[in-house]
């Protein structure tokens, strides 16, 4: 780093995204992008959005929060676009947690919640998951008052190990955690879990947030375009930081992609429909190579065997094409998280596997 960097900033671990290589062509599951192209609605809908690119978009999304909110149930006021869900998670942690307001989260999630606590300068208080990757709700309960939190973020399903718990149990830990907002980060959401958004509808408990994706079910991850599901006036709260940062977050192409995508319901659940059944195919064929697979609720399974170490298997699968994602943690180093392909990309995944391994 340069001797201008701010010494506030001098231990910040950015966060690490996949690989996104260009020195070669790869089968590419390491990065949760969905393998099928947008709706077909979306290429013409960003065409047209082009031509008025002189002119800035509107800063409230107007067009598209009306058309999520017919799509959800909600208000337009209980919603807050984001470019990506990243953002909308980064401005309710800003929002909600201080210095003295810490932030929440499990010890195998995301791997951005604790990036922005680094930034921003709050605290974090991190709860170990069960020895079999699973959240038990109780560890949750009454941090408001044991830990002095702001927020706790949960995402539901959880990632890497693809993890879900009911909505219900979401909701408990928003009214066992009254003086603080519990944000549920559904970005996986459609594959599998049950989304909290029903008890958004009802703004009971009235702590809690749902923040959803277009990256992954929508085939919008070059878009970036999320959304913030909320009770009213903590959108607004959002909102106040939104227009300190970043107003006009959403452009033009994004914000016409996104209403297209909304649009074509049944081409939405089609490849929601084509990515579980392509889930279970890869998870049973994995367990019949000896492979432990976790039950996942996403777009992505997360696997491990006794056969190869899983640094020395990623790297032997990126060198024969496939790019998966390894995490090289004490407990996540002999597993591997494998997106979700198409069938053919699937197939490419097994024959290298069984050119490794056997």
């Amino acid at each position: 780093m340069s001797r201008y960097f701010t010494a506030e900033l001098s231990a910040l671990e950015p966060y690490t995204p996949g690989e996104q290589p260009q020195n070669r062509k790869y089968i590419k599951l390491n990065t949760n992008e969905s393998p099928y192209p947008p709706a077909p609605g979306v290429a013409g809908a960003v065409a047209g959005a082009a031509a008025r690119l002189a002119l800035y978009p509107d800063p409230e999304s107007g067009t598209l929060i009306r058309a999520a909110a017919d799509w959800f149930g909600v208000e337009p006021e209980n919603i807050l676009c984001g470019n990506g869900s990243d953002e909308n998670l980064m401005l309710a942690i800003r929002a909600f947690c201080g210095k003295d307001r810490p932030l929440a989260f499990a010890d195998v999630t995301y791997g951005f919640y604790p990036v922005w606590c680094q930034l921003f300068g709050i605290p974090q208080v991190v709860l170990p998951l069960k020895e079999d990757f699973t959240i038990d709700p109780a560890d949750y309960y009454g941090l408001d008052k044991s830990q002095g939190v702001g927020a706790i973020v949960i995402a539901n399903p959880n990632a890497p190990t693809g993890l879900a718990l009911p909505a219900a149990a979401l909701a408990e830990i928003a009214r066992r955690n009254p003086d603080a907002i519990v944000i549920v980060d559904e970005a996986y959401v459609d594959f599998g879990g049950e989304s909290c958004v029903s008890f958004v509808q009802k703004a009971d408990p009235a702590n809690l947030m749902v923040v959803q994706t277009f990256s992954k079910s929508r085939s919008l991850a070059g878009g970036r375009l999320g959304l913030c599901i909320a009770p009213a006036e903590l959108i607004s709260d959002l909102k106040r930081v939104k227009y300190s940062m970043n107003p006009y977050n959403i452009n033009r192409m994004t914000e016409a992609a996104g209403i297209a995508a909304l649009a074509d319901r049944a081409y939405f659940e089609k490849n929601c429909a084509a990515i579980r059944a392509t889930r279970a195919d890869t998870t049973a064929k994995l367990r019949q190579m000896g492979f432990t697979v976790l039950e996942s609720s996403t777009n992505f399974v997360f696997a491990s065997t006794a056969r190869m170490p899983g640094g020395e298997l990623y790297r032997r699968l990126k060198e024969a094409g496939v790019l998966v994602r390894h995490f090289d943690t004490p407990r996540l180093q002999n597993w591997l998280r494998i997106t979700i392909g198409s069938p053919e990309q699937m197939q490419g995944l097994f024959d290298a596997l069984n050119q490794i391994l056997e």
